[in-house]
């Protein structure tokens, strides 16, 4: 059985001081759970990776960047790359977020590369992938995540581990939410493409997380769904008491 995994992007929030409270009070919240059947990933901006990573040390959590370069090194002003978050230890990165592809211009080659150059380094990525309000109006759902699968995973064979994030666009940040059977019918398409082009033991071991506006009020039922293995989650992750509540409910369940 797939372990939940409770994930939190903080996107570009959070002064210093700020996280340095989530990270104090969010250990001390976690501390007595059981997470043998749970994963929990704070994913903050890149300015905190090493104050989070000092935490990460002491406590149960696990850290993640928001993006990295896929260039090992160079003159890339402003960019992270690969090799930099494998010195400090981090285990996972977001790659392909839909505000990543709206406002930078990411596309599903350059996701395919940034992939690439974490799997290089033993990074887990967590792909995102995911249509717009106008794509699912038009009936576009399948045809949308069917084309950023094949164009994120080519040439990728999965002998390492990958979190793949589906991420209705329309519900980020808008407190819509895809209902339960909504999210798990494209969780199911999901597993059924893993399936179909790496075969059942990879589809049945893959992590495929739901990332529209989850919170604590519907954690659960899209928690209990078949396909839906935890929950990359956005502005419930900025608040320690919401996220120490996910996470209890992930391990209740």
């Amino acid at each position: 059985m797939r372990k939940k995994i409770i994930a939190g992007n903080w996107k570009m929030n959070k002064t210093f001081s700020e996280a340095e409270d989530f990270f104090n009070e969010i250990t001390d919240n976690i501390e007595s759970l059981d997470l043998n059947a749970v994963d929990v990933i704070v994913c903050p901006p890149a300015v905190y990776l090493e104050l989070a990573s000092d935490f990460a040390q002491e406590s149960k959590l696990a850290i993640g960047a928001q993006n990295c370069s896929d260039k090992d090194f160079g003159a890339y002003t402003g960019e992270i790359s690969a090799p930099m978050l494998d010195s400090m230890n981090l285990q996972y990165c977001i790659i392909g977020h839909s505000e990543r592809r709206q406002y930078f211009g990411e596309s599903n080659t350059s996701v395919n590369a940034k992939i690439i150059a974490l799997l290089k380094y033993d990074i887990t990525p967590i792909v995102c992938i995911g249509e717009s309000l106008q794509q699912r109006e038009n009936g576009d759902t399948e045809k949308i995540i069917l084309s950023q699968l094949e164009g994120a995973f080519t040439n990728i064979d999965f002998s390492k581990e990958i979190v793949i994030a589906y991420e209705p666009i329309w519900a980020i940040g808008t407190g819509k939410t895809a209902t339960p059977q909504q999210a798990q019918d494209i969780h199911k398409l999901i597993r059924d493409w893993l399936k179909d082009k790496y075969g059942h033991e990879v589809a049945e071991a893959t992590h495929i997380l739901y990332g529209g506006s989850m919170k604590p009020e519907n954690v659960e039922e899209l928690l209990l769904q078949e396909d839906i293995d935890g929950g990359l989650i956005g502005g419930a992750s900025l608040d320690s008491s919401k996220f120490s509540s996910m996470i209890k409910s992930a391990v209740k369940l």
